[in-house]
């Protein structure tokens, strides 16, 4: 249980920084499990990838997809997917639906999706980031007065072209 300096000291203290041959497993010091001396710490990401995954929260993972968002071309999409993952929300993009524009170019727009768990905490964070507008009802439509007016001009032009028609017959 004695420290060691020589070249046999390959575990460490993540604590304290002493060396240990092979046989310890705690450190005599501070109590502490010890680790390979220069490998990386667990806490550390591994990579870009693993940084991300490791900052979604299980509880918004469940569900469906729903669209949460759209964005007018792939850097503006991946632009609130990033917003999304640092409140823990996990997204994937998909290219909307109707686009003719071969998949490997960033141009075009493309819908955000997020399972259905996150879906209230992503239309939280794209409000608080002013992205999206907030959703109080149905999409507003010609009301029932506008529609009869509409409908009414367009029946009265036809009668109007219909009587110069006759009007025209008769006259020849």
């Amino acid at each position: 249980m004695s420290s060691s300096s020589g070249d046999n000291a390959v575990l460490a203290c993540p604590a304290c920084a002493r060396r240990y041959p092979l046989d310890e497993r705690f450190c005599v010091q501070c109590g502490m499990p010890l680790v390979y001396a220069g490998a990386t710490s667990v806490t550390e990401p591994r990579s870009d990838a693993h940084s991300r995954a490791r900052k979604i929260k299980p509880e918004y993972a469940r569900g469906d997809l729903v669209r949460v968002a759209g964005g007018r071309n792939q850097a503006e999409a991946e632009l609130i997917q990033n917003l999304l993952i640092e409140e823990g929300v996990p997204s994937v993009l998909r290219r909307t639906r109707g686009f003719d524009v071969p998949d490997f170019l960033a141009a075009g727009p493309r819908d955000v999706m997020v399972p259905e768990s996150g879906a209230e905490a992503a239309h939280g964070t794209l409000l608080d980031a002013e992205l999206v507008t907030p959703h109080t009802g149905p999409e507003p439509g010609p009301s029932g007065p506008q529609t009869a007016m509409v409908l009414g001009a367009i029946l009265a032009g036809g009668a109007l072209a219909a009587l110069i028609a006759w009007l025209l017959i008769q006259g020849a």
